[in-house]
Order: C-alpha cells, then sequence, then structure tokens
C-alpha cells in the first residue's frame, strides 16, 4: 500500500498528567476531545483521533494512559533474557500477567507504541528533572520508534526548558519542540511537523502538505474572522433610531429609547463574539465579557462606559479623528438653523435626500419634523472594534487546552499610536453605512443585503485584516 495513502500514526506518551491530551485538543482543534483537568491520571485508556486533512485523515493521534511507575517496571524488565533486543523485551514483558496487573497502565503505553510510527513525548517544562523521567525516556526508546520530545507549557515562568533538554540530550534526543499547550505561540505547530519530518523521512511529503494544510486553514479562519467583525462594524455604523421631540424631552423615554440601542449594539456584538469563537473552534461562552480596561472591579462588555469613550474620545482626538466629517458638517449646519429658515428650504429638503444627501438632507428633514435620532458614535465604534480585534487575537493565541475563560482584556491598555491610527481607519472605511439605515442586519422591514453593502463590508474587512497585522507588530506602547 501506497504509505502516503495512510494516516501517519503517532502515540502521545509521556508521564501522568504532562498535558498530553491538552496537546491533542490543540492539534485537531478538536475541543471536546478526551478530559483535561489538573487531576493527574485523568486518560486511562488508549484513545485515537484524526487530524483531517482535505477531507482525509493524515495523521491519527493515540492519546495513552501516563506513565506512573516507569522505575519499577525498567527494574522488573532486568530479568529478562538480556540477549533479546530491547523490543523483543517489551514484547516478552506485554504477554506476561505483570502487563494485565501491577504495570497495566504501562503496558498500554508500550503496546501503542510498538503499533506506531513514531511518539511525541511530551513533557511538562515546569516539572523538576527527577530519576522517573529517566527511567520513562528509556522504556519508551526501548519500543525502537522515532521519538520526538515536546516540551509542554515552555512559557511559563517556572518552566525549566535548560535542564530538560540537557536531560533529553544524553539519550540523543536532540530534536526537540518547544510548545504551550494552553497558549501556543505562532509557528509551533509548523515546527512541530517540520521536526517529526526529520524523523519520518519517507513521510515528508504528507507531513509537507499537514503544514501547507495548517497554513492554509490560518489564513482562511483569519479572513472569515475579519469578515465577521466587518459585518458588524457595518451593522453598528448603519444603526438609526428616531424619536419624536416629544419623546425625545421627556427624560424617562429618552433613556428607555438609549437603553434599547445599547442592548441592540451589545446583542449585536455578543452574536459576532459567539461566531468568532465557533469559527476558531471554541464553545459558546467560553469567552470573558469582562472586556474593557479594569477600574474597580470588572464590568461587563459595556461600549458605552463612561471611561471608555473618554479613553476613545481623547484617542481620537490625538490626530487619528475618523470619518465623522460628514456628521459634524451636518451638525454645524444646523446650529442655529431655525425652523423658519429650514422651511424656507423647501422642496430642495426631499430633493437632497432623494439625491443621497445622506446625513446632512436627512437631518435638515428631521430638523422639520421635529425628529431626533439616535445614532452609535465613533467612539463608541471605537471601543466595539478593540474589544473584538483583542478577542480575535485572543483566540489566535489561545490553545484547546486552556480551561480558564478567555479574557480578551489582556493588552486592552498600552497600544500603540499606529494601532490607534490603523482602528479609526477601520472606522472611517465603514462611514458610508451611516447614510444607509437600511444596511443594518436584523431590523424588520427596512433590512436589505445590497451589492453595495457587500462591496462595504469587503472593503472594511480588508482593513480589519491589517488592523490585525498593526496590532500585533505593536500591542503595547
Amino acid at each position: 500500500m501506497d504509505p502516503s495513502a495512510t494516516p501517519i500514526r503517532i502515540a502521545v506518551v509521556g508521564h501522568t498528567n504532562a498535558g498530553k491530551t491538552s496537546l491533542l485538543r490543540t492539534l485537531t482543534r478538536r475541543v471536546n476531545f478526551g478530559e483535561v483537568s489538573e487531576r493527574p491520571g485523568t486518560t486511562r485508556h488508549v484513545e485515537s483521533v484524526d487530524l483531517m486533512v482535505d477531507g482525509g485523515s493524515a495523521v491519527r493521534f493515540f492519546d495513552t494512559p501516563g506513565l506512573e511507575d516507569a522505575v519499577a517496571l525498567r527494574e522488573h524488565l532486568e530479568v529478562f533474557d538480556r540477549s533479546l533486543t530491547p523490543p523483543d523485551r517489551i514484547r516478552q514483558f506485554l504477554q506476561g500477567p505483570e502487563a494485565h496487573g501491577a504495570f497495566e497502565q504501562e503496558a498500554k503505553v508500550l503496546r501503542a507504541l510498538l503499533d506506531v510510527d513514531a511518539a511525541f513525548l511530551v513533557i511538562d517544562a515546569r516539572e523538576p528533572v527527577l530519576p522517573k523521567f529517566r527511567a520513562e525516556i528509556e522504556l519508551l526508546s526501548a519500543c525502537a520508534r522515532p521519538v520526538l520530545p515536546v516540551l509542554n507549557f515552555v512559557g511559563r515562568p517556572t518552566s525549566r526548558e535548560s535542564a530538560w533538554k540537557e536531560l533529553l540530550s544524553a539519550y540523543g534526543l536532540h530534536v526537540v519542540v518547544r510548545f504551550d499547550a494552553a497558549a501556543p505561540f505562532v509557528g509551533a505547530e509548523r515546527d512541530l511537523y517540520r521536526d517529526l519530518s526529520t524523523l519520518l523521512r519517507d513521510r515528508r511529503g504528507t507531513l509537507d502538505r499537514v503544514a501547507a494544510f495548517l497554513e492554509t486553514e490560518f489564513k482562511q479562519r483569519r479572513r472569515a474572522a475579519s469578515t465577521r467583525i466587518a459585518e458588524l462594524l457595518v451593522d453598528a455604523t448603519a444603526m438609526r433610531r428616531a424619536a419624536s421631540a416629544t419623546e425625545f424631552s421627556d427624560e424617562e423615554a429618552r433613556q428607555r429609547l438609549v437603553a434599547a440601542l445599547q442592548k441592540s449594539l451589545f446583542d449585536k456584538a455578543q452574536r459576532c463574539a459567539d461566531d468568532l469563537l465557533a469559527l476558531y473552534g471554541f464553545r459558546e461562552g467560553d469567552a470573558d465579557e469582562a472586556a474593557l480596561p479594569l477600574l474597580e472591579g470588572r464590568w461587563t462588555m459595556d461600549f458605552f462606559h463612561p471611561e471608555a469613550l473618554k479613553d476613545a474620545g481623547i484617542l481620537l482626538g490625538k490626530g487619528v479623528a475618523v470619518g465623522a466629517a460628514v456628521g459634524v458638517v451636518a451638525d454645524l449646519a444646523l446650529a442655529g438653523l431655525s425652523l423658519g429658515a429650514g422651511a424656507a428650504l423647501g422642496g430642495a429638503i426631499g430633493g437632497a435626500v432623494s439625491q443621497g444627501w445622506g446625513p446632512l438632507g436627512r437631518k435638515l428633514a428631521n430638523k422639520l419634523r421635529d425628529v431626533h435620532e439616535l445614532t452609535v458614535e465613533d467612539r463608541v465604534l471605537f471601543v466595539l472594534l478593540s474589544w473584538q480585534l483583542r478577542l480575535l487575537r485572543a483566540l489566535e493565541q489561545r490553545g484547546h487546552a486552556a480551561v480558564d475563560r478567555i479574557d480578551a482584556s489582556a493588552g486592552a491598555t498600552g497600544a500603540t499610536d499606529a494601532a490607534h491610527r490603523t482602528i479609526a481607519d477601520v472606522i472611517h472605511a465603514a462611514q458610508p453605512a451611516r447614510s444607509h439605515a437600511d444596511w443594518e442586519s436584523g431590523t424588520r422591514l427596512r433590512w436589505r443585503e445590497t451589492p453595495q453593502r457587500q462591496d462595504l463590508v469587503a472593503q472594511v474587512a480588508q482593513r480589519v485584516g491589517g488592523a490585525i497585522e498593526v496590532v500585533e507588530q505593536h500591542p503595547r506602547a
């Protein structure tokens, strides 16, 4: 059989609670695979999961139980015939009663290892290098299969990476992959499969295909995420609620109108967040809603919080003012314009609206009709877009092994002026939606998907993609 037509079989092995299942969740993006917890020995049986590439299985992983007593098993193997090769001694042990008794867990691991192409030896780099780990490496090496050590949790302050590399080198394991199943860094997966190809040269074609697929998948996910955020921004920019002068003059009625607008925007943002979670393979509700800078306690995802809006207003006033110019001009044009003066404009107003004067014509018309409008301010859009970009970055830097909630507030402050300007440019690009209340999705009777709206979403999505790159390069001042 052509080897390239069959999946590469890889056993994921290591000490109890080293993060084997966690690694597999991240590599396969299967958040529900196995059980991840802080309790040792969570995996008790060998389970398989496939990495699908172009509709077919490219890699078949075998999640194995943790090695619990490698020191005792190594001593037990000393009584076997020394003339046998190490793999044959392992096979002889697997045929004995101890493989179903005292060393049942170790037997499951070794049996799986004898039946695969290679193994990932997952090591919790936070653990001290103890004699039991040397015994584990010797047992695995006895199976005569290529072993690729994966140093897990290397990003933690308590990591003992250098000590582990020294031990692994002593056993001839010089190719080592650095990884963090809870917060993988960019390129970690690519490095893993690239290094594996040095051990499985006859399967290099398949592994190159896997790496290329993962890169393409990453770009497609980011494009889809950019488009979803662009749809939200166009939606929010188009939002418009009209109220009579009587309603608007009544404080209680006005507050209800404002609260309804805020809730509508919040719901749209929450749906977008849920869509991003699903896009990246996470569960709905995984995201932490305390997404804005912390002041006193934690806020919910409140895009109208006074402090957040104050910060956004300051940023927008520091040379990065966005395309609210049309609205500002309209407000200035109406300042001091009496109803009588407006009436003198007569039928010109209707013509202006029909000819696409947009906000200016609409505001003149509303002035005559004594109608007030509520829209989403640019500084609210600034906070909204910033939150979505932070959530997206958090998702891209999060492994499926993480069990804590996703906190999009990380990095919420300290962004550079370049990042601020880029975010402002995105908001500027969405401004044409202000002239099209019917572009707000979900509004009864008015909602229309038009080629013009689709074009605007595409343009804004392109800007969002650029904003992600800038935020990545300049996350903090």
